[in-house]
């Protein structure tokens, strides 16, 4: 039996990651935590991966508590920078017109999970910042005053709201604005408007989680093309359980459902379990100076 549809397009993409944090002295590191790695799944095989550490350190790959894969380096020298660069070939498969096959599926709102699907999902259907849930609940009864139609429908406009109403702008420092945050700034980094979609989306009654993982920008470099927002860097996004359909990607920075452009690597419950790098360092006087991510997502034949 044929695994795919035959109209199922096929690509294979190389994506580099390196990371390299700069300290003004040599500093000694305690154990750091990677989560860099995608998971192989019906829509995405890993072919080749490749993990480089400078100092050099021991590395255990272990699973979280959500089946994320995760590396766990112990160090052995000091030093006054810290280069981690993984290099990955996978292959993406991803449907023709995904969203007239997920409309088939998808349920009607309000949303309504099943018993068996309630109980797994409850960890995903409380906000993420409850404090924030009066800001919260106003605006998105200003964007939707009257959400109505399929479930996909609503999470699409929901969608369009994030990405018409906010600013993009890149932000190289860990941690993630809080909704309230990002609507009285009006801007932020696609890891805010990811957890403010998802907030917004939990407000509404749709579990939701929180994803890490990369973006392949058809666009970039070509004339024709239109870039996207969020490549060259680890990209944010959230996933949304669709009664009917099961998870469905939603990117508010690009405006983009069920793409085969993400490239996922982890799925959290909460934005602070899904840092691509953390860890430690003893200094004595010595100082971080500097944090450096790049990323590379390039189509091969």
């Amino acid at each position: 039996m044929h695994g795919r549809d035959e109209d199922t397009p096929i690509r294979t993409l190389r994506i580099l990651h390196r990371t390299r944090y700069a300290y003004d002295r040599p500093v000694s590191f305690g154990e750091h935590r990677l989560m860099i790695r995608p998971r192989d799944g019906h829509d995405m095989r890993i072919l080749e991966s490749s993990l480089t550490v400078s100092p050099r350190a021991n590395v255990h790959w272990t699973f979280d508590t959500f089946g994320n894969s995760v590396a766990l380096l112990s160090f052995q020298e000091a030093a006054d920078e810290l280069v981690i660069e993984s290099e990955l070939l996978l292959r993406r498969y991803g449907l023709d017109e995904p969203l007239t096959r997920i409309e088939r599926y998808a349920g009607t709102f309000p949303v309504h999970y099943n018993v068996d699907e309630f109980i797994d999902l409850g960890p995903y259907l409380v906000s993420d910042q409850p404090q924030d849930q009066d800001v919260l609940a106003a605006w998105v009864a200003q964007v939707l005053p009257h959400p109505n139609g399929s479930s996909l429908e609503v999470l699409g406009a929901l969608g369009t709201a994030v990405h018409g109403a906010f600013r993009y702008a890149r932000r190289e420092a860990e941690g993630v604005q809080t909704p309230a945050e990002t609507i009285g700034l009006g801007t932020g980094t696609c890891r805010d408007f990811a957890l403010l979609f998802m907030d917004a989306a939990r407000h509404l009654g749709f579990a939701a989680r929180f994803v890490t993982g990369y973006l392949h920008d058809e666009g970039a470099g070509n004339e024709s093309g239109e870039d996207m927002t969020g490549g060259g860097a680890t990209h944010a996004w959230a996933d949304i359980f669709v009664p009917g359909a099961g998870w469905v990607e939603f990117d508010p920075t690009n405006h983009i459902i069920a793409s085969r452009n993400l490239i996922r690597v982890a799925t959290t419950r909460t934005p602070a379990q899904a840092l691509p790098v953390s860890g430690t360092f003893e200094h004595e006087g010595g100082s971080l100076l500097g944090l450096q991510v790049a990323v590379r997502v390039i189509e091969v034949a």
